[in-house]
């Protein structure tokens, strides 16, 4: 299997089924291409010969491709049995669906606003959309619930025990707090640590602190640095 991905420093998307399949030890091979959003940038061109989406992350198994990170989750699943790619609980693997279903959909305020940058430190923006957007905090008092009643629930050290797919698809969220310098409950910073700590992940923010590419669209605040 090979998964395209976009920038590591940038691409909250890719880093979400990369992480899960690094973490859980799934055989893959990254195929990474420079984000470049101009129009026939070689970038778009690739993208397009095997998702018709234009978009990035796209599992390519043999001739097959499955775009949408849910999708990949979900085939990553069905192929991988018993590897943990959702819990193993009946229950617990709904909820975990659930959440991820709502992460998936929502939170664009978060998004909007504090776009992924594993490699910054921006504390003064951080303060800045803190005060001026409370769609933002509503956004990050959501993330608090949900990740609150998980831990409550399975004790920890991930959302439902061990790592599985919806630590995956919280570990951009993780790195946006910590960038962004959010506030959060110590408890819940405390999971961030772990998720970031997690080798999958901290294979993955090593790669993207080595690119050292500034990708101007996915700076807005230091454009102009």
């Amino acid at each position: 299997m090979h998964l395209v991905i976009g920038n590591k420093n940038y691409s909250s998307w890719s880093m979400r089924p990369w992480v899960l399949m690094k973490q859980l030890g799934l055989p893959f091979e990254e195929r990474k291409l420079r984000f470049d959003f101009s129009p026939g940038s070689p970038f778009r061109r690739e993208v397009a010969t095997f998702s018709p989406s234009g978009k990035v992350p796209v599992l390519l198994d043999d001739d097959f491709a499955v775009w949408d990170t849910m999708a990949i989750i979900e085939y990553l699943h069905d192929k991988f049995p018993g590897h943990g790619v959702w819990p193993e609980d009946m229950r617990a693997r709904a909820r975990a669906r659930s959440i991820c279903a709502e992460m998936h959909s929502g939170f664009s305020a978060l998004r909007s606003h504090c776009p992924m940058n594993i490699e910054a430190a921006l504390p003064e923006v951080g303060a800045k959309v803190w005060a001026e957007q409370p769609a933002v905090r509503a956004d990050v008092l959501r993330i608090e619930q949900m990740w609150a009643e998980a831990l409550n629930d399975s004790g920890g050290p991930f959302l439902f025990g061990a790592f599985s797919a919806a630590d995956a698809m919280f570990a951009p969220v993780c790195m946006r707090l910590r960038t962004y310098a959010l506030p959060m409950p110590h408890r819940l910073h405390d999971y961030i640590g772990r998720v970031a700590a997690a080798p999958g992940v901290r294979a993955w923010i090593v790669d993207a602190l080595e690119e050292c590419d500034f990708i101007v669209e996915d700076e807005p605040y230091r454009q102009h640095r």
